[in-house]
């Protein structure tokens, strides 16, 4: 009986795969991973003969659910054959990996072992590199698309992250470094509706190698348009003022419980 191991490579080079992850990679008997990183691509390479990449599957135009279709199939078929395989993800392989998760959930129905191992992802370093903490204020998160088309509802009080907003709209694959430019702006004319003109956000980009620091731009609701987004760029949307405490419901929680 097959086997399958998902694992993720963390952001930058080898340094944020952990000890469980790199085992997996090194006793797989057949390792196949979807990394842009050249510099993770050639580790992968090297320390285990047997790696492939699945970027091929990917092609200009190409809808990406055709593409997630191919790449679960080929995660599998050595599964079927009954090996040991691992399939490495860029960051963590849960987030924003489709085919990482219906590649676990199809094997587990076909009575293999499959499992996921966490990896580092834009978010964790988001929170180190901007110095912001989730637990402070709360944090919603969403993928910009769905969050225009579904109209989602959100608490402005709380920070706000949106995935993948140079994609906006689209569904296919494309070959360069922003896919929907005109998307940035409807995204940031939505959001002035709740916080203004005026409001900050931040355009960010985790590092991919240890001698390039990660890209961060500030700038107004009114200039995100203008704003140097690529398909790998997520934006924090800082919250505005805290709502007013409940007071009496504060002091009811600190009440002592009744024996």
């Amino acid at each position: 009986m097959g086997s399958l191991t998902v694992a993720g490579s963390g952001m930058t080079v080898a340094g944020q795969v952990t000890d469980e992850a790199k085992s997996a990679i090194e006793s797989a008997e057949k390792l196949f991973h979807l990394v842009q990183n050249v510099l993770i691509h050639r580790w992968l390479e090297q320390v285990n003969s047997s790696a492939e990449s699945l970027y091929d599957s990917y092609g200009h135009g190409k809808r990406r659910s055709v593409t997630y279709e191919e790449i679960v199939e080929r995660i599998l078929a050595p599964v079927r054959e009954g090996r040991r395989v691992c399939a490495v993800f860029y960051g963590h392989p849960g987030v924003f990996a489709s085919p990482a998760h219906e590649a676990i959930h199809r094997a587990r129905r076909e009575g293999h072992s499959a499992r996921m191992l966490p990896g580092i992802s834009a978010e964790d370093c988001l929170i180190a590199d901007l110095g912001f903490d989730p637990g402070e204020h709360g944090c919603q998160s969403f993928e910009a698309t769905d969050f225009l088309v579904r109209r989602r509802v959100f608490d402005p009080t709380s920070a706000v992250l949106l995935w993948q907003i140079g994609g906006i709209g689209i569904s296919d694959f494309r070959n360069q470094e922003s896919w929907n430019p005109l998307g940035v702006g409807i995204l940031a004319r939505t959001l002035a509706e709740t916080y203004g003109e005026d409001h900050e956000v931040v355009v960010y980009e985790a590092a991919v190698y240890p001698i390039a620091g990660p890209k961060i731009h500030r700038c107004r609701l009114a200039d995100l348009a203008a704003a140097p987004v690529t398909i790998a760029s997520t934006l924090l949307v800082l919250p505005l003022p805290d709502r007013p405490i409940d007071r009496e419901l504060l002091a009811r929680l600190a009440e002592p419980a009744a024996e």
